[in-house]
């Protein structure tokens, strides 16, 4: 048995069920009865799911969904917020600790493409996963809503701060202050997701995303979307710095020589046009 096989079999397929076809790792949220709502189950074991497929050299790409009717009606409101607030205060910080770091600056600078596959219900702090994602793609039909408001409470954990980077000021305002829900169709029309499709077109679309995005120089990807994070946040002038340091760097560390290849068969060998997929990577 292989390492790698061993950390797939460690994992607790319980809360979180993973399956790796061809490449592509199906990660599942498995809460059906609760819309996979996240519970402190959750939030553990995809702690572990990720260590584990960062370093599975099976996987070349991500794909998160969930069980059943929904991707995730959010926060379990009973198991993540009643019961830890009335227990011990360390458990109570190390859970939100833990919860805060993979939805968030986990997801989002994860060394391989994700892509989030909306299957259904996509409430409150499932944003943060949706967001988190480099990609997403969402059954037309489905449900999302930043419905907070309507429990007394503001999105919190990273969702406004997400949505806010991803939305113009007043689709973000409406949703938050309204609590309004809308489906999928809308979330592709205000930039949420990439693209709403009829659920029966969703695995098979998200399965060619996935390969599209495998074809691609494997660390020249990550650079890519490391580089995308940081500068959003940036001056012009740091980040033109940032990007030049980047570029070396990506070259430096790239076992494929990605940018020597490219450059020989597009100015020599003419065998490479820009625009038409990936440069022959052999």
């Amino acid at each position: 048995m292989t390492d790698q096989a061993t950390g797939l079999a460690s994992l607790p397929q319980k809360n979180v069920l993973v399956t790796v076809e061809e490449g592509v790792a199906w990660v599942k949220f498995n809460r059906p009865e609760k819309r996979n709502a996240f519970n402190p189950g959750i939030v553990y074991e995809m702690v572990q799911v990720l260590d584990v497929l960062e370093m599975e050299d099976s996987v070349g790409c991500v794909v998160i969904t969930g069980a059943g009717e929904a991707f995730s009606a959010g926060q379990d409101l009973k198991e993540y917020f009643r019961e830890p607030d009335a227990g011990h205060p360390v458990l109570r910080e190390r859970l939100h600790k833990a919860n805060s770091g993979w939805q968030w600056r986990r997801m989002m600078y994860f060394p391989k493409p994700t892509i989030a596959m909306v299957n259904g219900w996509c409430f409150g702090g499932a944003f943060q996963i949706l967001l988190g994602c480099d990609l997403a793609i969402a059954d037309e039909d489905a449900t999302f809503g930043l419905s907070e408001i309507n429990w007394g409470i503001i999105p919190a954990g990273i969702v406004t701060k997400s949505v806010a980077m991803a939305l113009s000021q007043r689709k973000a305002l409406y949703y938050i202050m309204t609590g309004e829900t809308f489906d999928g169709r809308t979330a592709e029309d205000i930039g949420l997701v990439n693209f709403a499709v009829p659920k029966e077109q969703l695995v098979a679309r998200t399965t060619a995303l996935a390969k599209k995005l495998m074809e691609k120089n494997p660390n020249v990807l990550r650079a890519c979307k490391t580089a995308y994070h940081y500068t959003r946040e940036m001056s012009w002038d740091m980040a033109a710095e940032y990007l030049a340091a980047k570029s070396d760097q990506t070259k430096y560390r790239d076992p494929e020589d990605g940018s020597t290849k490219g450059m020989k068969q597009f100015l020599d060998e003419k065998s490479y046009r820009p625009g038409l997929g990936a440069y022959r990577r052999d």
